[in-house]
This record gives structure tokens, sequence and C-alpha cells, in this order.
């Protein structure tokens, strides 16, 4: 069974739409925040939130982060042998518990490695999108991927 993708499969201006999505909970936002230690009351007080610009309490933004890169796994990094960086992370729109987040890439760039002749970096833009397919967060990021196997296995 394969997981993922070989350098070789991905090109310049391809777009991924990854499925399946992951609705949040007020218990994924409250354990995420306690796992984190961020103890912004934002995310964690519902009666605090609820004198706040959005009447509510917001589901923390690496949470948002995490699961954009979680759902695009097996289209982008399955075979992955490193996340080299990732940059330009941009917060688009708040994100509440009940809201279900997708996202998708695109291949911006792919190169091969300079001193390791069976991979390659290929880069990329990611997109998350909640239910209402409103972007919330975007990313861009650099993924070293091995290059498909050469003679027998």
């Amino acid at each position: 069974m394969s997981f993922g993708r070989y350098f070789e499969e991905f090109e310049v201006g391809q777009e991924f739409r990854h499925w399946p999505g992951r609705t949040i909970s007020e218990v994924d936002n409250t354990w995420f925040s306690l796992l984190t230690m961020n103890q912004h009351p934002l995310h964690i007080d519902s009666h605090y939130a609820e004198s706040t610009q959005h009447r509510q309490c917001l589901v923390v933004g690496t949470l948002v982060f995490s699961i954009a890169v979680g759902v695009s796994v097996a289209d982008i990094s399955g075979r992955a042998i490193a996340n080299l960086g990732y940059d330009a992370v941009k917060h688009l729109a708040p994100v509440f518990a009940g809201d279900t987040i997708y996202a998708s890439s695109r291949i911006l760039g792919k190169r091969e490695s300079a001193s390791k002749p069976d991979r390659g970096i290929v880069s990329l833009e990611t997109v998350a999108y909640n239910q209402k397919d409103e972007p919330v967060l975007s990313f861009r990021r650099d993924v070293m991927i091995p290059k498909r196997p050469v003679g027998p296995r």
C-alpha cells in the first residue's frame, strides 16, 4: 500500500483539494489550549469571550494550523523525509467551535536536492477554509520528498 507521492509526481502549478475536513469541537479547542499552555481567556473562558468582539471563544490559531497541515499529509507529505520550514503563516479569519476546516494546496516550485540525489524539495502554499468556503488561514512550506526508487525493489 502506498501513501503520499514521490518528488517526480509533483508539478509546479498543481493543485490539491484535501479531504476529508475536520470539525473542531469545544473540547478540541480546550485540550489544545491545555496541551500548548495557551491560557488566554479568549480561547477557554466563555464568560470572558462574551465581552469581546466575537462574543464567543475563538479556536486557537495553532490548532487550525495543525489541522491544515494534517489534512494535507495524504496528498503532500505522506512520503516526506522532512518538513524543512514553514513561512508566511497568516490568520485570515476567526475560527469557532463547530467550524469544519478544509484545505487546498498549490505547488509553487520544486528543485532537486543539491547534496542528496535521491530527493528533492517541493515548495507549496496551503490555504485552510471553513465550511462556508471562507479562507481562514494560509501558509507556505518546503517539504523534502524522496525520488522514486530506481531498480528492482
